[in-house]
């Protein structure tokens, strides 16, 4: 019988029924059943004592290892079982655990007990948000900055960066009229980004730092980073003129070269012998040289007759040819001077799809000024007549049939510019007539402009659908009713 209240019980260590024991002893006695967790609601971040914030979701393994380690030093007279959470509203401000606890009592008696503790969250701004609040943010910047008048640079490093989510440490993102400002709120994801630009485009970087503040009894600096990185002033479809000494290290190619392409190194072809050449940073910057034009200049041509050369002997020492262009001779037009009978001849790397008829942009060598050191040095004879670029084609029709886009970085603008649209419309042109930029970029379909057939032989270059990605967005809220499509 219990010794307290006479009921037949099986026989245990303390003679007395559990309800009884429970009466006489609560093991749960000097744990808190109520306390509080603090949480920043800008970066959304719990508060684990005494100064680490850390990311937590509600219900998960890590914000219920928090919860546990502020009432641990009570726990350590008891011995934890189980515990968990007790779902509550996400916006009630409460987080309920349910605790099962065992503990030997009288006589070695064994008594096991749940119960439930309620946190309260209290909303604690963190010293990061509290800094960004007081645009005191920063502690490193990277100036990225190239000296041209063409942004096309700026628009490829824009999508490297989307592609490998470098933006999502960033602070701010600031344009300014010849580049961008990357903020950062320590020198190590500043470092990382500049080590990243070295390595995506053909760069320099210097680096300088101010003092902001010293404790002299700790032996603390505080410290504000500024990185430097500029961009070669070369852009994809710039002519340009090398020095002697470069050209004949590239294994004696002509002075005069296209710009084909900008990645981690500048492309250059020879329009008259297709040979190619790839001069990486530091190679630039021991033997500069400068575009002969800006694409402003680019002028309009037609093709009167047109040759492809099958056969171009090598000369002395010529280094590698380019497989994806056709040489050919081309006698061509001006298409503002069409009333008259004066014509052009020129060795174009673009045989391989212009026909006679065809209209083609270039630049005119024969009647400017080249104002350039090593230009003015060339033998006159050495310079062509033309260069042309690339094929023209007809731009709203091109707008109107693309049925692709790309994602944006998000940054704080200066008033948009005409000149910015037209610049970015020669990108997204040049992304679908060259193959190699395209592998870099995430390209995503456009679902509101219908699919049209890839098959037209005579048209623009257009990029095929198996190129490009679904945009994945929530259409509606998470929590969903019956039959919700929560994705699209």
């Amino acid at each position: 019988l219990c010794c307290q209240c006479g009921v037949p019980i099986p026989p245990n260590p303390a003679n007395m029924c559990v309800g009884c024991l429970r009466a006489q002893v609560d093991i749960t006695e000097g744990i808190p059943k109520q306390g509080t967790v603090h949480f920043c609601k800008q970066c959304e971040r719990y508060l684990q004592p005494p100064g680490t914030w850390i990311q937590c979701s509600l219900e998960s393994r890590e914000l219920l290892a928090l919860c546990l380690k502020k009432i641990k030093a009570s726990l350590s007279k008891v011995r934890l079982i189980d515990a968990g959470f007790i779902w509550t509203e996400p916006h009630s401000k409460r987080l309920k655990l349910k605790l099962t606890v065992q503990k030997e009592v009288i006589n070695g008696a064994v008594l096991q007990q749940v119960f439930v503790v309620e946190y309260i969250v209290q909303s604690q701004m963190c010293e990061d948000c509290h800094r960004i609040e007081a645009k005191d943010f920063w502690k490193a910047v990277v100036q990225v900055r190239q000296k041209t008048l063409h942004k096309k640079t700026f628009y490829y490093l824009e999508q490297l960066i989307l592609k490998h989510k470098l933006h999502q440490n960033t602070l701010r993102i600031k344009e300014i009229h010849d580049g961008l400002d990357f903020y950062y709120s320590s020198k190590q994801q500043a470092q990382k980004m500049v080590d990243f630009l070295q390595c995506t485009v053909p760069s320099r970087s210097k680096s300088s730092q101010r003092l902001i503040s010293h404790d002299i009894h700790s032996n603390v600096y505080n410290y504000k980073s500024t990185f430097s990185v500029e961009i070669v002033p070369i852009c994809k479809d710039n002519v340009v003129c090398l020095s002697p000494k470069l050209a004949q290290s590239l294994g004696n190619m002509s002075q005069i070269c296209v710009c084909i392409r900008v990645t981690s190194a500048i492309h250059l072809i020879d329009p008259r012998t297709l040979q190619i050449a790839e001069i990486d940073g530091n190679t630039y910057w021991r033997h500069p040289f400068n575009s002969l034009f800006h694409p402003k200049q680019l002028e309009e041509f037609i093709i009167m007759d047109i040759n492809r050369v099958h056969e171009k002997k090598k000369g002395a020492g010529a280094g590698a040819r380019s497989t994806k262009h056709t040489l050919a001779e081309a006698w061509v037009r001006k298409t503002s001077e069409l009333d008259t009978d004066h014509q052009y001849f020129c060795c174009t790397h673009l045989g391989h799809i212009l026909n006679p008829g065809d209209l083609v942009l270039g630049f005119d060598l024969a009647n400017c000024n080249l104002n350039d050191e090593f230009a003015n040095k060339m033998n006159p004879h050495s310079i062509p007549d033309v260069v042309l670029i690339k094929k023209s084609y007809d731009r709203t029709k091109r707008q109107r049939r693309r049925n692709w886009k790309l994602k944006e970085l998000e940054r704080d603008r200066e008033a948009p510019d005409t000149d910015d649209e037209r610049q970015y419309q020669d990108f997204l042109e040049d992304l679908e007539e060259d193959e190699a930029i395209r592998k870099n970029v995430n390209i995503y379909r456009n679902a509101d402009i219908p699919v049209e057939s890839d098959t037209d032989e005579d048209g623009p270059p257009r990029i095929s659908l198996a190129e490009m990605l679904e945009d994945l967005h929530i259409s509606q809220d998470a929590t969903g009713g019956e039959g919700a499509e929560m994705l699209t």
